[in-house]
């Protein structure tokens, strides 16, 4: 048999820069939380800050379809069908994340969303009955043109 060393493998340096980094962090998170400041930019906030307007908005009803598809209808009785595979693929994605929090809160399916483009460039979806707002800029150019393209479907 063989002796194992148990020494310690990790220089002692390392670990104290280690520590160091994970002092200075706290310490950091701890004067900017005594000094009121922000943790991260809302783009809501921004928004308001920065008085945006709408510059069109579109109130949504979603639906899964059994073949995968995605129904979606407006507020006018307009109705488009996604296929499945595509760009349909993200808007379920985000769709059943919305679904899921309104379970959560044992709210219905019923209650329509607004999608909304801002003249500030950026493209959000609110949730009527949750409350929740989705940043749609932020999943890429593709993913949020998948959302542009449903407020420009026929009514």
């Amino acid at each position: 048999m063989t002796a194992r060393s148990h020494a310690n493998t990790v220089p002692r340096g390392a670990l104290l820069l280690a520590g160091g980094l994970v002092g200075f962090t706290l310490l950091a998170t701890i004067g900017f939380r005594a000094a009121g400041l922000d943790p991260a930019a809302s783009p809501v906030a921004e928004r308001v800050a920065n008085r945006a307007q709408p510059l069109a908005q579109r109130t949504l009803v979603f639906a899964d379809l059994p073949d995968g598809g995605v129904r979606i209808a407006d507020a006018d009785g307009a109705v488009t069908i996604l296929p499945a595979g595509g760009q349909s693929g993200f808007i379920r994605g985000v769709m059943r994340g919305l679904a899921r929090d309104r379970r959560m809160r044992g709210l219905g399916a019923d209650a329509p969303f607004a999608l909304t483009a801002w003249d500030d460039g950026s493209l959000s979806l609110a949730d009527s009955a949750t409350g929740r707002i989705v940043e749609l800029n932020g999943f890429g150019p593709d993913n949020r043109a998948a959302f542009a393209a449903l407020l420009e479907m026929p009514r």
